[in-house]
């Protein structure tokens, strides 16, 4: 991956002027810079971000300079990384499965807030990590609909379990909190509140009082047909708070990725080739920038730009989009809306693509020349 220091006033700029043939990706320190404060001044509690989502060091700086002071991190490098650009941030260590080398690492670089959904987890912890001061979550599921895909068939305990370790949290000294996630691109907001009373109902159960409240990620970016209001979703998580925890509710945390990031970026894959057929082949594919579209399966805002720079605007047909590599596999899975006067060399630029590109681009057959650009606007 390279990353381009120039600042462009917009993707198509670029593009014109460039002509790049590899993938490229169009990073909007603006659009991030608003994403952030939606969740800083919109959620009723403490903002972290998901460095899951798009680990890029561009992107830590800017969500830094927006006023973030606590991130997620799911394993060692994630450690390193935040502690090498904000040796002061607050971590939360919520993969809740570590071995052990990984907690005595995180040990090391002064993790205090961690997260389980079993007793093995939860004994290793114990072993290694002196409870002052450390926080322990306990992780719920719950079978709720409304995600474009559970995360809770991975990871939780159940309400039963929940109680149980709940309590062996607070007898072994470690400050007890709870945690969910409703599930990756989640866009019904009565999931967060029936894990909100179930985790009331939990604490009240196990007679342990929480100390936070993590409501976890989930939270939708745009796609092409939807743009979700995150201050519903705020509103009910305070008023479901108030209701279910009274007087004295914890604190709130959550950790955004998707939804804080996606909108800062836009992808642009080149045609390499029109077939007999209409189908498209592009120069990325589910190996590379596009790899979550088979997994997600959600439909994303994109446009058509000829070599010129111009959008091609001519009456669009359902087209089967291949990537560039041998394998039959890497083919987007639905058809998208292509104009049908679609040619070699233009350009398809596809929106809310700052999660999950990064990270997941491969060098598969020899691709995967992924370039960062910085743009006014995208």
């Amino acid at each position: 991956m390279t990353i381009n220091s120039e600042i462009w006033d917009s993707p198509s700029d670029y593009l014109q002027a460039r002509s790049p043939d590899h993938p490229v990706h169009f990073f909007a320190p603006s659009a991030l810079n608003a994403s952030a404060k939606r969740f800083l001044d919109g959620f009723n509690g403490l903002a972290t971000y998901a460095v899951k989502a798009n680990p890029d060091p561009a992107v830590i700086s800017n969500l830094l300079a927006a006023g973030l002071t606590a991130f997620d991190v799911a394993s060692p490098n994630e450690i390193r990384l935040l502690r090498e650009m904000a040796p002061n941030a607050a971590l939360h260590y919520n993969n809740p499965v570590r071995s052990r080398s990984e907690l005595r690492f995180a040990r090391s670089a002064g993790v205090k807030s961690y997260s389980v959904d079993g007793s093995n987890e939860l004994l290793k912890i114990i072993e290694i990590i002196c409870p002052e001061g450390v926080e322990i979550s306990v992780r719920i599921k719950l079978p709720v609909s409304g995600a474009a895909y559970d995360f809770g068939a991975k990871f939780g305990a159940t309400p039963e379990k929940a109680i149980e370790l709940l309590q062996h949290v607070a007898i072994a000294g470690f400050i007890p909190s709870a945690t969910f996630h409703p599930g990756t691109q989640c866009e019904d907001p009565q999931a967060w509140r029936a894990y909100i009373v179930e985790a009331a109902a939990i604490a009240s159960a196990a007679g342990v009082a929480l100390d936070r409240l993590n409501v976890g990620g989930g939270f939708p970016a745009n796609t092409a047909n939807t743009a979700p209001d995150l201050n519903n979703f705020f509103a009910l998580i305070n008023k479901t708070v108030t209701a279910e925890f009274g007087a004295t509710p914890p604190a709130l945390i959550c950790e955004p990725g998707r939804a804080m990031v996606a909108s800062a970026f836009s992808h642009a894959t080149r045609v390499k080739s029109v077939n007999d057929n209409g189908d498209v082949f592009l120069n990325d594919g589910i190996y590379g920038g596009l790899s979550e579209f088979p997994v997600l399966n959600v439909e994303r805002r994109h446009s058509v730009l000829s070599p010129m720079g111009k959008t091609r605007s001519c009456v669009s047909a359902p087209t089967l989009v291949f990537g560039p590599t041998c394998d039959s596999l890497d083919v987007l899975p639905r058809r998208i809306m292509l104009p049908r006067d679609i040619a070699d060399d233009d350009y398809i630029v596809f929106a809310n693509m700052g999660a999950y590109v990064k990270g997941m681009t491969t060098n598969f057959n020899g691709y995967g020349q992924l370039e960062t650009v910085t743009v006014l606007t995208l």
